[in-house]
């Protein structure tokens, strides 16, 4: 099928990870962009009951969280012939996303050999910074929080070759990272871009308001 010339590259969703001992981020892109995704926000503001003088203070971002879900099939790359569905299905894309909730084998295996010689604090180790990326204006920092699968299909060697994939994530904001994180600078970098497109969507007249009888002072 060919494609209108005139219409515009659909970009991809994408959830990336970076590593903070690996200057390469890897980049895990949605196979279609979900139809719907449902965020919710929740102010910080100042407990109620309190100072009358601090109610209106707003003490950082809010808190946000992102549901969103994806379908991963390999009917495409069957019909390809592709190496890796024809022997793996999709437990490949299924992995990369779950690996952002798995420590890595090598500080597991690190933390018991320290615990077998006789350490008795273990460090946990450092998370990827993992990154919710929904077009240029939204490159947010994220945590997951949730994440259901439903595998609905699978080959002969049961390997999964449809499923569908339920992401909870939390929005980390200024107000959740250190000040020497990556997410720090980025979530701010987003919420420039917000307030520069909030000015696109708002009007300093009240004309259109109450036929332009509403008085503010």
């Amino acid at each position: 099928m060919t494609t209108f010339p005139g219409s515009p590259r659909l970009l991809k969703g994408a959830i990336v990870s970076i590593d903070p001992n690996s200057p390469v981020p890897n980049v895990i892109p949605f196979q279609y962009n979900p139809d719907t995704l449902t965020r919710t926000l929740q102010a910080n503001m100042s407990a109620k009951g309190g100072n009358p003088t601090e109610v209106l203070r707003l003490n950082g971002a809010p808190s946000e969280t992102i549901k969103v879900n994806l379908e991963i099939d390999a009917t495409d790359a069957l019909e390809r012939a592709d190496p890796i569905a024809v022997t793996q299905g999709i437990y490949p894309q299924l992995s990369a996303l779950e690996m952002l909730i798995y420590p890595r084998t090598s500080s597991v295996i690190g933390n018991t050999s320290l615990l077998l010689s006789g350490t008795i604090e273990i460090v946990s180790p450092e998370a990827p910074l993992t990154l919710f990326i929904w077009g240029p204006s939204r490159v947010l920092p994220v945590q997951i929080t949730g994440f259901s699968i439903t595998e609905e299909g699978y080959d002969v060697m049961l390997n999964p070759i449809h499923a569908k994939v339920a992401l909870d994530l939390k929005v980390l904001s200024y107000n959740d990272l250190p000040v020497d994180n990556k997410g720090y600078y980025l979530f701010l970098a987003h919420q420039m871009i917000k307030e520069t497109m909030a000015t696109l969507g708002m009007t300093s007249s009240l004309t259109s308001v109450g036929g332009g009888s509403v008085k503010l002072m």
